[in-house]
Parts: structure tokens; sequence; C-alpha cells
């Protein structure tokens, strides 16, 4: 999967030295290290390409900087001025990628902006100085629609170091040093899932694994890297309209009309809310059905999703795999860059760019667990091959209040909504967590 991304390295040495830094960041075999596990794919990348000694920019938004490297060597650093709002769609996307092109001055048709020493590494995004009109004059802009944007002379020093093919590592977030006191000895408890991941959301922290590597069929969970792609190519307001072929999908949406236009934001709704088959396909149809999962695909590998594939925008298809430790890591990208599809996990209405042409109340809500208060958004999954499938992210308080968010994931299950049940109430009796709901449905299950 990876010679897709890197397919621009071009040299036989670049290749070799490429492939050895996917060997350095493969998922960790949870059985094999001692306790406690982290998981951090974002220091272990950075760890690979140093090892490497290779030549590459880090976008590190933790620190509010971008650092350059050479041979493997941070040289310099220059402050972000300017980045997205992941709040409004906006979140420049982390993963790693390389400099596609790189122009003295490139056009911003969306924004109408000149963006200086530009450097291209993803779809619409770019590393670049500070924006100004056709006039001359500078925006002045402290917020970007998702672009990096640096003071113009330190863009100028990014853009010298640069070079075509560089690897691009955007980091969201680091993890936290947050830790975890285990105050009970009990084993994590008998569930039906074949495997699962209980990981806290910041840190990384393991607590609770069953063949997480383990490559499984994933159904509907496939919405939510379909909603991230469309979501960070397309814009939100963009219109299309439903054709029969959109409508030949398994199932059948109500809001959903034949010859009606209906806008990206919109049709996010019955995919992520009831999980619409149609609406995948609807969605799908912005970039074309198999541009759209040609893109799943690269954008996994973006994530250092190795063992995940997609095959078709909806999950119905059981050849979209995947593994729970793979899956956590594409929850907390959503997390961090388009918190927004979560919130509409949940049923509640986000920044939609205009009124929803159908009531989102009315929509089945499918997701599990969205009558609880302390559910942090997530998404369920079911088809005969893949069985019961479930991305849940709840929050809790740990010590002296702490609020964390821990992601459940489970795969090939026969009763998700009970396996979460059964690892819940074992996280709170063995962590002394506490719920950050008033509600407590949930902890009450044995």
């Amino acid at each position: 999967m990876w010679s897709v991304l890197f397919q621009s390295f071009g040299s036989k040495a670049m290749e070799s030295s490429i492939a050895s830094v996917k060997e350095s960041i493969l998922p960790l075999n949870l059985a094999t290290k001692p306790n406690p596990t982290y998981l951090n794919r974002w220091a272990e990348a950075r760890k690979a390409l140093v090892e490497a000694q290779e030549n590459f920019l880090e976008v590190n938004f933790s620190s509010n900087k971008v650092i350059v490297y050479k041979a493997g060597v941070a040289i310099s650093e220059a402050p972000i001025y300017a980045k997205g709002d992941p709040q409004g769609w906006g979140g420049t996307p982390a993963g790693l990628y390389s400099v596609l092109d790189m122009h003295k001055v490139a056009y911003s048709g969306i924004a109408e902006v000149n963006m200086p020493y530009a450097i291209h590494f993803y779809g619409k995004y770019y590393v670049h100085g500070e924006t100004y009109y056709t006039s001359g004059i500078k925006t002045g802009d402290d917020v970007s629609g998702g672009c990096v944007q640096l003071l113009e002379s330190d863009a100028a020093k990014v853009f010298a170091a640069a070079e075509p093919a560089m690897p691009v590592l955007v980091i969201d977030k680091e993890n936290d040093s947050y830790s975890y006191e285990k105050i009970s000895s009990g084993e994590p408890p008998l569930v039906s899932a074949s495997s699962y991941l209980v990981t806290d959301l910041d840190s990384g922290f393991v607590f609770a694994e069953k063949n997480s590597q383990r490559v499984s069929s994933i159904a509907s969970l496939t919405k939510l890297m379909t909603a991230t792609v469309v979501a960070e190519n397309i814009d939100l307001r963009k219109s299309v309209e439903v054709t029969p072929a959109m409508l030949e999908a398994y199932g059948e949406t109500d809001a959903l009309l034949l010859g009606e236009r209906y806008r990206v934001v919109e049709l996010f709704y019955p995919l992520l809310i009831s999980s619409s088959n149609d609406a995948a396909e609807a969605t799908a149809g912005f970039l074309g059905r198999e541009r759209t999962i040609r893109m799943m695909n690269e954008k996994a590998e973006a994530l250092l999703m190795q063992d995940t594939k997609f095959v078709d925008p909806s999950g119905l298809d059981s050849g979209n795999v995947s593994t729970a430790q793979d899956l956590f890591h594409l929850a907390r990208y959503v997390v961090n860059n388009r918190p927004p599809i979560f919130e509409i996990t949940k049923g509640e209405v986000v920044r939609t760019y205009g009124t929803i042409s159908f009531a989102v109340q009315g929509l089945w809500n499918k997701n599990l667990f969205v009558e609880d208060t302390s559910f942090a958004g997530g998404k369920t999954g079911y088809t005969k091959a893949a069985r019961h499938t479930g991305i849940f992210l709840f929050r809790f308080r740990a010590e002296q209040g702490a609020l964390r968010t821990i992601a459940f994931v489970v795969l090939d299950s026969r009763n998700d909504k009970l396996d979460v049940q059964r690892l819940y109430g074992w996280l709170e009796r063995n962590y002394n967590l506490k719920p950050d709901y008033e509600d407590t449905q949930l902890s009450n299950a044995s």
C-alpha cells in the first residue's frame, strides 16, 4: 500500500530508505510488549525517519512549529503563524505525506489569494508564507482554511530547504504523559468480539486488547473514512443530484429523494447517523466513486493504517478490512482533525453552511450508546461477514478530576453493545475511572 504514497520518490536508494521507515512503524504486537503499553505512531514515524537519516519536514501543532530535518537532524524551525480550525471542518490533516510540488507563488482559487513559497503536500493543503491579495496587500489572516501559514521570511527558508518528494510528517497532537495505576488485578472480561482494543485517546495507553492486529471486515465503520476523505477534498457547500445508481445500495433512506440535490454536509447526517448506504454512494459521487475509494486507501496509508483496505464507500463489501489498532488511529485522527464527524454521530447539528433540507432528529440513529451522556461519538457497523463492529468514545473522570476520552474498538462481535458494556464496567473497577455523565445506565452493566 505504501507504493502509492511514495511512488514519487523515484530512486532505488530512496525506495530502500522508505522501506526501512515503513518496517520501523509496523503495528505493535501488544502480546509481546511489557506493560504499560502505549500506541504512538507519530512518534514512531518521526523516530524511523530520523534513524533512516532522511531529509524531511515536520509540521507539529503541539509545539506550533515547522521543523526542517537534514540527514535526520533538526537544523531549523519556524513558528506557525496560522493554521486550520478543526472545529469548523478546516483542520490541517495530520499524517505522513510527501512534497508533491513547489511554487514560488501559488494562487488559491477558493480564498482568492496568493500563497508565497508554497509547498504542496496533500489535496488542497500547503505550507506557505503570508497570503496576499492581487493588489499586494497581505490578508493578515490568523486562521487558514487548512493550510499551514508561516511568516514570509520563515516560509522562504523552509521553501529553500524543501525538495520534491521529501517526506512531510504532520503531527496534530503529541501524546500526553498521563499515566494510569491499576487498582485491581482483575483480568479483562470474556467478550464475544474476536478482537478489541481499549485505549486512552490522548496518551495512547492500552488498558486491554485482544488480537488487536487481526485483520477483519469492518462493515459500516468504513463510512468514517468516506466522510473524512470527502470533507477534506470537497467544499461542503457543493451539491450533488441523487441518481438511480446511488439508490441501488442495500437499504432505503427516506431522507434522500431521487432527483433532489443535497450538499455534502447534508449527506453526512444520514451517512453517519442512520448509516445509509445510499448516502455513502451519493457522498462518493462528489469525487467519483472509484476516485473516492482510491483516496480512502491513500488516506489510510498516510495515517499509517498498514492493514486497512477499502473497496467500497459504504462497507457492504467484506473486502473493507482493518484492525482494532488501525481503527483506533482513525478515531484519534477524526477527533483531532475532523471533530464535527463524531459530533454528527451523536445526532448533533454542527456547522452546516446553511439549513438542512430534512429533519436530522427524524433520522434513526444506529450508533449504540447515543443516549448515554458520556458517549463522545462513534460508529457501529454490521454485515453478515463482519458481524457487529464498532468504534465508541467515552468521557471519563480520572484522578483529581482529569477528563479523559477512552476509545473502545470491537470487531467480529456477536453482541457489540454487551461487549463494550462489560469492558466499560471492568475499566471503572480496575482503574478508578468514573464516567463523565449523570446517567449510570452503562456502568451498571456486568
